[in-house]
């Protein structure tokens, strides 16, 4: 299998996360529909990858697997961007539940690897719980990608890895995700740590600012090779006061960086090759 060009940028997109409210936000894709349709606009502009994070009916997060599996199928059919489950859900999920995200085999998992204040909530990933949920991606064929929120889970990935090899398809890629209250700063200097503090393994990286670290964090990313999450899950304004109205065009000015950096958004066979699928 050719290699994947080594100016191309993997941007992934996250069009709906946990946190905000449809009340709050009622441009946030919260139904099957509307994610089909963002993803879908979302493609056109660049992305190769969705994270998603899936509503009931009263658009509140939910890890029913039929509708988990309902979503996935309904993406697949839609797009060819490679779909990815959040297994962290919201941080009121209990671990069960998380793990049974993998029964509605999506084509990647999340993998946070560590406990992590969460503005005053906790997310709670103790390390019981990533190991059983690594062995499990491995098992269900699913790839994962490593969420980072803190330095000390890069060191947490290097002794997954040594523990239990590496992950289905033998890529390793992971997400630093930057800016939460209580994880890493959003800044140029903390992904410059956490980058150099990678394990070997690791094949390939992409960073997440949230809030007002998205365009330091994404300036960042580029300026050191890696490759880009962005979308409403992480932002909801352009610039201040200025409210994001869809996904597509945070995806858009994340092609636009890209350009300027003279990096390709790549196309999701592309996503397939570098993640091992």
């Amino acid at each position: 299998m050719p290699d994947v060009p080594a100016d191309s940028l993997l941007i992934t997109v996250a069009p709906t996360g946990a946190e905000t409210t449809k009340a709050d936000c009622p441009q946030l894709p919260t139904t099957i529909d509307e994610l089909v349709a963002t993803a879908r606009e979302c493609e056109a502009a660049g992305a190769a990858m969705i994270h998603v994070h899936v509503r009931d009916d009263e658009h509140r997060p939910t890890l029913e697997v039929s509708r988990l599996t309902e979503t996935v199928t309904a993406l697949r059919e839609s797009t060819d961007l490679v779909v990815q489950l959040s297994t962290g859900g919201s941080v009121h999920d209990p671990l069960e539940a998380r793990l049974k995200v993998l029964d509605a085999a999506p084509d990647s998992c999340s993998l946070t690897m560590g406990t992590t204040n969460f503005g005053d909530d906790v997310f709670s990933n103790p390390w019981p719980f990533i190991c059983e949920l690594y062995q499990l991606s491995q098992e269900r064929q699913v790839v994962p990608e490593f969420e980072l929120f803190d330095l000390g889970h890069v060191h947490a990935l290097g002794r997954l890895l040594d523990t239990y090899g590496l992950p289905y398809g033998g890529k390793v890629h992971v997400d630093f995700v930057m800016g939460v209250p209580g994880g890493m700063p959003g800044t140029a200097p903390a992904l410059v740590a956490g980058v150099a503090a990678l394990p070997a393994a690791v094949t390939s990286w992409s960073a997440t600012g949230i809030g007002r670290s998205t365009l330091p964090v994404a300036l960042a990313s580029l300026s050191m090779g890696g490759h880009l999450r962005v979308g409403m899950e992480d932002v909801l304004t352009l610039r201040r006061g200025v409210p994001v109205n869809s996904n597509a065009q945070l995806v858009e000015r994340a092609a636009g960086l890209a350009s300027a950096a003279q990096r390709t958004p790549m196309t999701p066979a592309d996503a397939r090759t570098l993640l091992g699928l």
